[in-house]
């Protein structure tokens, strides 16, 4: 596995990114057998430091995990717990479907837009109807079936999540209601 550890204004010394290695590849072990890569980032948040952690595993989910504490070991240890659930119900789920993906999941490239917010006057008539657009990048859409989406969504801690169903071939949204259901739209 590739682990790429950096600091944003911090310096990260060699024994804390022992450490990382160390630890994370143990937590990602157990429930993953091929994770690609990991990435962990560092930084101060006032007094806090901050730990972002997001693991790509061979499958095509991600998982993602983020922990604040006062001490930059406790921030990472916080943080490789969550990591360690997230997998943990991951795998739980994989084995409760009886279906384990052997194959990487299918991504297809799509637009994806930022728009200006309208921060005029809400009176006053805008001159177009048009938004402006500030950026326009590419963004992927992975084949998944209903419940993968689901899992990758709660494993990317999204609030929405669009994706290929697998089964109808056609684009599904699955996202989280305000009551805490999953809502899954289905055109």
């Amino acid at each position: 596995m590739r682990y790429q550890i950096s600091g944003k204004q911090i310096d990260i010394g060699a024994a804390l990114q022992t450490h990382v290695e160390a630890e994370l590849g143990e937590v990602v072990s157990k429930y993953a057998q091929r994770p690609t890569d990991a990435q962990v980032v560092f930084s101060r948040s006032a007094h806090e430091y901050v730990c972002e952690a997001t693991v790509h595993l061979s499958t095509g989910l991600t998982a993602q995990a983020k922990a604040h504490a006062n001490e930059i070991y406790a921030a990472f240890d916080s943080c490789c717990e969550k990591m360690d659930k997230q997998l943990r119900r991951y795998k739980r789920r994989l084995k409760d479907h009886h279906k384990d993906r052997s194959e990487p999941v299918e991504l297809y490239g799509a637009a994806s837009y930022i728009l200006a917010s309208d921060e005029t006057d809400a009176e006053a008539e805008p001159d177009s109807l048009q938004p402006i657009i500030v950026a326009e990048m590419e963004t992927k859409i992975p084949s998944l079936s209903v419940g993968e989406a689901v899992m990758q969504m709660e494993l990317a801690g999204a609030p929405v999540l669009v994706f290929r169903n697998e089964s109808k071939d056609g684009l599904n949204v699955v996202y989280r209601r305000e009551d805490g259901n999953i809502g899954w739209i289905d055109p």
